[in-house]
């Protein structure tokens, strides 16, 4: 695979960051190919934006490409990636980022080695790294922290060996990653200190693997093992796992945005089933923010579970009252907020003989910038609701993500500018309730030590310049 050359101001360029992703690598008796495809579909939901296979028999086969796996890839391509080892990746979108380059997985090679890295997470002290390497003479072919990842790792692995390599790499990495790394014909499975991003282990016919999510390995038969530890470095061979490394920290830092919205509802993360968790907070939501109403009904897909456990706590019968279509990408993940709005009509039609005459709480998974919510309301105004209470499944989103969410800037919330009561009337509810942080932690099941509540608190797991760090250290050597 030809590297291009670069200038320096390439290398001082700024960076895209990842954001959320889906990750996977199997190790099989047989090619595995097929298997990745299959897994990264059921991993679709996080990433739209670009796919990506790299597996390896005697050199690495790389495919990769803008839009979703299956346009990516077809029998051809699939016969071209031949080995028994192998990962992939799903590309979530952000804004200027959608250009083929920043496609994972990424690849690198040394004198004795080819390496392939999909990553999902996000690298805070990413400039500083990229100083260091284009220090040492390291050019870039992409924008993206990933191949940052992917050059620190061919560094260090030629200092010091593979494993010794991988741990010194995590050493440095500061932020959200969970890997899927293929180094030559070996494949290991990494997930940073706090957990932040989830990772599986699982079992498939004739062999083992990792993913994103446990879905990943539903869809292709096999069984769930366990999450990948927070800070372990775990080898993944035809005859199972060898785990090389643990670092543990008093306290971990799950994301709550994956439970609220992002994993797939059928997904088990850090031992909690997603679906239940929503359940939950529906139920939670009802009883902090009751409602005078004819039916309970939900933003699909996103807000289904939540409106279940609503209705099932508050007696209040559930109804579909928005039919989707189910051919329009997750409308949080579109490049950007004019097309979000957009797509709002071409996603959702009401369903009138539901909602014509009726009061309606009409519950969601979290309000971001508010527009999304507004035309949604006036959707159901317009099919005749008489009444429209809005109950939201996240507590307000108050301070940006620099962990994995494309949520940046303070000005994108409409929470950090106004009230509640000014939410409400920007979006022409009836009224407005948010589910409390104390009912989202409660919801989870997870203490609230061990959650990344950033995008909530302001306070960070990592340390992140001009932010609030919350009670952990930094890493410290291990």
């Amino acid at each position: 695979m030809a590297i291009r050359p670069q200038g320096e101001d390439h290398i001082r360029g700024p960076r895209k960051r990842n954001e959320y992703c889906g990750v996977a690598g199997f190790f099989s008796s047989s090619n595995v190919s097929k298997t990745i495809y299959f897994s990264l579909r059921a991993l679709q939901h996080r990433g739209q934006e670009s796919a990506g296979i790299a597996t390896y028999e005697d050199k690495m086969h790389v495919v990769k490409g803008m839009g979703l796996v299956h346009q990516v890839f077809n029998e051809f391509n699939l016969s071209y990636l031949r080995g028994n080892v192998g990962i992939g990746h799903v590309r979530y979108s952000t804004t200027g980022g959608s250009v083929e380059e920043n496609a994972q997985p990424i690849y690198v090679f040394t004198i004795d080695h080819e390496i392939a890295v999909a990553h999902n997470g996000e690298i805070v002290n990413v400039d500083e790294l990229v100083k260091f390497l284009g220090s040492l003479g390291s050019g870039f072919t992409t924008r993206s922290d990933s191949e940052v990842i992917a050059r620190l790792i061919s560094y260090e692995i030629t200092r010091k060996g593979i494993v010794d390599g991988l741990k010194e790499t995590m050493r440095r990495l500061h932020g959200s990653y969970s890997l899927a790394v293929m180094i030559d014909s070996r494949l290991f499975a990494i997930r940073d200190p706090f957990g932040i991003r989830p990772l599986v282990l699982g079992e498939i016919e004739g062999g083992y693997g990792v993913a994103s999510e446990s879905v990943a390995f539903d869809s292709l038969g096999g069984k769930l093992i366990r999450d990948v530890e927070p800070g372990e470095i775990v080898e993944i061979t035809k005859n199972g796992f060898v785990t090389h490394h643990v670092f543990r920290k008093k306290r971990k830092a799950h994301c709550m945005f994956e439970y609220v919205y992002f994993a797939r509802a059928d997904s088990v993360i850090d031992g909690r089933n997603v679906y239940d968790v929503r359940r939950r907070i529906g139920r939670n939501l009802a009883k902090e923010h009751p409602a005078d109403a004819d039916f309970v009904v939900p933003v699909p897909d996103s807000g289904r579970a939540h409106a279940i456990g609503y209705s099932e706590e508050s007696g209040i019968p559930y109804a579909e009252g928005l039919m989707k279509n189910r051919y329009v990408e997750r409308t949080f993940i579109l490049p950007s907020q004019e097309s979000r709005v957009k797509e709002i009509t071409m996603k959702l039609n009401p369903v009138r003989s539901v909602v014509e005459g009726k009061k309606i709480v009409l519950i969601d998974d979290s309000i971001v910038r508010g527009n999304t919510m507004k035309k949604i309301v006036k959707m159901l105004r317009d099919a005749g609701a008489v009444e429209v209470h809005v109950r939201i499944g996240s507590p307000p989103i108050v301070a940006p993500c620099y962990l994995g969410i494309d949520m940046k800037t303070r000005e994108q919330f409409i929470a950090s500018k106004k009230s509640v009561e000014e939410i409400r009337d920007m979006i022409g509810a009836d009224s407005l309730g948010y589910i409390s942080i104390e009912g989202l932690v409660d919801a989870i099941g997870i203490p609230r030590e061990d959650l990344c509540l950033g995008c909530l608190t302001g306070e960070y797991p990592v340390k992140i310049e001009g932010e609030k760090i919350r009670h952990q250290c930094d890493l410290e050597e291990f």
